[in-house]
């Protein structure tokens, strides 16, 4: 009789395969993209990341979960960066984002720079996405060829922001699932999840898990609770990964080995399921969680690009043309 860990891989499987998940090949993308348009963009944009890291390590993280939360809401172009309109309510608001989401200050000024350069040529969405790669690598982690040639959209969804996002209170179905959908699979998830080995979170986000679950180790959750009152303090923060918070290394998946996690979400990905596996290789082997981290990546920045003549290439990332 098949086990319950290979059922839930086989049925994860089965919405990848049959459900209509989003495609994540787009020929129109190249490294090259810029090449002859805009030779120096990466240098600019490592010149800014590299300066804003050193100011503030924390940027590095921020960046990453935005071109996250770009890219899981109808795909990398950069509508994340959009602000509310008259006429239209953008993903700002969104419950996932409000007040949470950093690093559009930075954007701006690289965008600023980027134009001086290379006029009305290159998308925020790229430069959101090269921002990530680099403050990620500045944070000692891994590095990769970010595949160029985003347009930017002209619209965002508040709504789509709130569906789309897996909330800290998910479970591991909800979360294969939510991945699944995005042509991401358990391994994907496992590794992109790892990007919690820097950044901090709320209080209002990991309340919950520090008074009420029973798969956390007690100590952690006595000492979380002291920055973390059971009524008010939503807005405090803690480090997603208390032994390196700054550092990009393998530190999150010792943690959830040890019934450290912060968030529910996380600690669902160590919990006698299906990924059980994954964290314990990549909490063991920082080099196959970097290498696997790295190959994800590159996956999710090919979530539904806008290319050729769709979208556009806005001048000023906060508003369409």
């Amino acid at each position: 009789m098949a086990s319950r860990s290979q059922t839930f891989v086989a049925a994860v499987l089965c919405m990848l395969a049959c459900s209509g998940a989003v495609v994540l090949v787009h020929a129109q993308l190249s490294p090259s993209f810029y090449a002859q348009s805009c030779p120096i963009l990466e240098s600019i944009v490592r010149s800014a990341m590299t300066q804003a890291v050193a100011q503030d390590a924390t940027i590095g993280a921020s960046m990453l979960r935005l071109f996250f939360h770009d890219c899981f809401v109808n795909g990398c172009d950069a509508s994340v960066l959009l602000d509310d309109t008259p006429t239209m309510v953008g993903e700002k608001n969104a419950p996932p984002n409000r007040n949470s989401l950093r690093g559009f200050v930075l954007i701006d000024s690289i965008k600023a720079q980027v134009e001086s350069q290379c006029g009305a040529v290159v998308s925020c969405a790229d430069i959101l996405a090269i921002a990530a790669r680099d403050g990620v690598n500045l944070l000692g982690g891994p590095s990769w060829v970010v595949a160029q040639g985003r347009r930017d959209a002209r619209t965002a969804s508040l709504s789509s922001a709130g569906s789309n996002l897996p909330p800290a209170t998910a479970g591991i179905s909800t979360l294969a699932s939510m991945f699944a959908s995005k042509g991401l699979s358990l391994r994907d998830l496992t590794a992109l999840s790892g990007a919690h080995t820097v950044g901090n979170a709320r209080c209002s986000s990991f309340r919950a898990r520090i008074y009420n679950d029973t798969n956390i180790d007690t100590g952690f959750a006595y000492w979380r609770r002291q920055e973390c009152q059971s009524v008010g303090g939503d807005y405090s923060l803690a480090p997603l990964d208390a032994t390196s918070p700054t550092i990009f290394d393998g530190g999150y998946f010792q943690n959830l080995m040890a019934g450290r996690g912060l968030l529910h979400s996380d600690q669902e990905l160590f919990n006698n399921g299906p990924t059980d596996w994954l964290v314990q290789m990549y909490g063991y082997n920082p080099a196959a969680f970097a290498a696997d981290f790295a190959e994800a990546m590159v996956k999710m920045g090919n979530i539904s690009p806008l290319t050729g003549s769709m979208g556009e290439i806005r001048l000023n990332c906060r508003k369409i043309n």
